[in-house]
């Protein structure tokens, strides 16, 4: 549920050059299996990423669903694929569990926009936190 307070940033499914680029690897035998995951990303996997958390809907038939607040990530990780036009990123946590994040299209702009709330979360904890006598 969004808040009045919160502004999505991106909301949708996974690039489709993605899907693209696998059903034309579909051609071949080899390439049925990243074909097949490529779909089941198409239809199920939703991303949503405002100022105040990241969503990601996915799973089978889109029934997982996984939310994470910027002050628990740690560490953000991106590589791109598909000649740079789409990327794959992972959300590190404090715990040290992992949110992967698929065929992310206009990935930089999303590690930026995800690493800018983090950063100002840390920065805001870490004004509240320092105390001194």
């Amino acid at each position: 549920m969004i808040k009045s307070s919160e502004q999505i940033f991106f909301e949708g499914p996974p690039a489709k050059e993605d899907l693209l680029l696998n059903l034309l690897a579909g051609l071949t035998l080899i390439g049925l299996p990243f074909t097949f995951g490529a779909l089941a990303r198409a239809l199920w996997l939703r991303f949503r990423i405002t100022n105040k958390r990241v969503s990601v809907t996915g799973g089978w038939l889109g029934k997982d669903k996984s939310q994470i607040a910027y002050s628990q990530i740690k560490e953000v990780r991106a590589i791109p694929r598909g000649l740079g036009s789409y990327g794959d990123m992972v959300l590190v946590m404090k715990d040290g569990a992992r949110l992967e994040m698929r065929s992310m299209p206009n990935f930089r702009k999303v590690e930026e926009f995800i690493n800018n709330q983090v950063n100002q979360i840390t920065s805001r904890n870490s004004s509240i936190t320092s105390s001194g006598f």
